[in-house]
């Protein structure tokens, strides 16, 4: 398991199918969310149209019996003022959430009135009034009168019956109608179950109240069933049950293929960089892709990490070699003075076997220098005046064989006085070897750099020599002796110490002939310690 999360590939996998997971999870409860509450606003309204069509019968009747509409599908209960039911539909078993679970109501609480008719669907059935027997007059006037009176009676109530239908009807569509102004304008509505005609089911109720003449204030209650919410949201809980981890799966297989494909090239430079290590061939490169990514730019900055290894190494090699060679001659010399004068003490050359002893000295210390500037040693932040620097070490030049002229101004550099000492020391070593008559050491200010110029009137480095000579055991007097050119490290010491402090070291041609060797440094902030 560790392994296999250990690979870019499965991490990016599993966390891409994470991502999409979370948001699908919260995009379907947010659709089931919506959903349910669209539905529940339906029912809420086609429960609160049913509860105001019988409140609306009941705002305008004058009969002392409650009547509900016919043809009536939602369960509906009316109560009074002390939650006591007067009316409900007739296939009503039981019910909850009403606030009222009766479903009949109490024996005495509705009395028949001299105009009351029954009604099929109440559930509370009056006392039928009493059929007067016929009596036998003879008198076929009075039968016809009679017959009239019933014809007349039956038109009167079949008009009241269409105009309480009609004005239900208006009431249900506009709340502020005159017909409904009995009716209150608040609804309440609340949720529970209902048993109708032997099945039950999840209902939203609307409680709606109204005033009436005969009994005062009541309150309708009336349901509309939840089946096609419940219906709806199911299939769309199954819908998405199935359909979201067949698209996770297509997400993780689409996902691993495009990483696989994307990371390819980093295997390949990979298992380049691995033939590298084992083959220690730096001279080998990893493939860069034919696209602009950041792949291609890890290979591109791959190789181009490479190709300062392979500089460097080589460059290491060629300083191994070249610091043995020129250690072996003064090695070699001062070994045969000794022999000699260990068999011969009267030809023994104590002055040479000084110098080659001071020159072994004087190229190791610049070998350690050098090893020290390449693990980059940082210079100290100590302030130092080249003016006063210039002054104290050509003071304590003794064997130089021209005269060193000075013009000197005061400028402070920020770094260590001793390398710089050694770079001032190394040009005018330099100079005095090449130079003819006369060497000259300037220090001035240039703008925010300080400026140190050695000049001699030698003959002068060729343009094209002027930068190899920098370079670590160059030596453009190849044909004098080593005891008179030096193991020509002095001028590469003296650039990579610049080049720690911040400045440069070039060489141009001085205007009177010769060389001119240029030392720029940032001048020390003022405000530093």
């Amino acid at each position: 398991m560790r392994r296999l999360f250990g690979s870019v590939r499965a991490r990016a996998t599993v966390g891409a199918t994470l991502v999409v997971a979370l948001a699908l999870v919260a995009a379907g409860a947010a659709v089931l969310l919506s959903l349910r509450a669209s539905l529940i606003d339906q029912a809420d309204s086609q429960a609160e149209s049913a509860a105001r069509k019988v409140a609306a019968q009941l705002a305008i009747s004058t009969d002392r019996e409650l009547e509900l509409p016919d043809g009536e599908d939602n369960p509906v209960q009316v109560v009074d003022e002390k939650d006591r039911l007067l009316a409900a539909s007739d296939e009503l078993e039981s019910v909850t959430g009403t606030g009222v679970s009766a479903v009949r109501p109490e024996p005495g609480l509705l009395k028949p009135g001299p105009s009351s008719k029954p009604s099929k669907n109440l559930s509370a059935k009056p006392t039928a009034k009493p059929t007067p027997k016929p009596t036998d007059t003879g008198d076929d006037a009075d039968d016809s009168d009679d017959s009239d009176d019933e014809s007349d009676a039956s038109e009167a109530a079949e008009d009241r019956r269409e105009a309480a239908e009609e004005a239900a009807e208006d009431a249900a569509e506009d709340k502020d109608s005159p017909v409904a102004g009995a009716l209150s304008d608040k609804t309440r509505t609340s949720e529970g179950s209902a048993r109708v005609d032997g099945e039950t089911q999840d209902y939203r109720f609307a409680a709606v109240r109204v005033d009436t003449e005969a009994k005062g204030e009541l309150t309708v209650y009336a349901g509309a069933p939840l089946a096609a919410e419940q219906s709806a949201v199911k299939t769309a809980l199954t819908a998405m049950l199935i359909g979201f981890p067949v698209l996770l799966a297509v997400i993780a297989g689409v996902t691993w293929l495009v990483t696989r494909r994307a990371l390819r090239p980093v295997d390949a430079i990979r298992a380049e960089m691995a033939a590298i290590t084992a083959s220690e061939d730096l001279a080998r490169r990893v493939p860069e892709p034919d696209t602009h990514d950041e792949i291609a730019r890890l290979a591109r900055t791959t190789n181009e990490t490479l190709a300062a290894l392979q500089t460097s190494v080589e460059r290491q090699r060629r300083f191994v070699a070249d610091a043995s060679h020129e250690l072996r001659s003064p090695i070699a010399s001062l070994r045969t003075q000794l022999e000699v004068g260990a068999a011969h003490p009267d030809l023994l050359d104590v002055p040479g076997a000084v110098e080659d002893t001071v020159r072994l000295q004087e190229l190791a210390a610049d070998l350690l220098l050098l090893a020290r500037l390449d693990a980059g040693e940082k210079p100290g932040q100590g302030r130092v005046d080249l003016a006063a620097l210039t002054r104290e070490e050509l003071s304590q030049r003794t064997g130089d064989r021209v005269a060193v002229t000075t013009e000197l101004k005061s400028v402070e550099v920020a770094g260590s006085r001793g390398q710089l000492a050694r770079v001032l020391g190394n040009l005018v070593t330099n100079a005095q070897r090449h130079t003819r008559s006369r060497v000259v050491v300037t220090t001035r200010a240039d703008g925010d750099w300080a400026v140190l110029e050695v000049a001699d009137d030698g003959d002068g480095v060729p343009p094209q020599e002027r930068e190899r000579i920098f370079e670590r055991f160059v030596r453009l007097d190849d044909a004098r002796s080593r005891d008179e050119g030096g193991a020509g490290l002095g001028l590469a010491i003296a650039r990579d110490v610049a080049a720690r402090h911040g400045g440069t070291l070039t060489v141009d041609g001085a205007p009177g002939g010769g060389a001119v060797f240029v030392l720029r440094l940032p001048v020390a902030d003022p405000r530093g310690t």
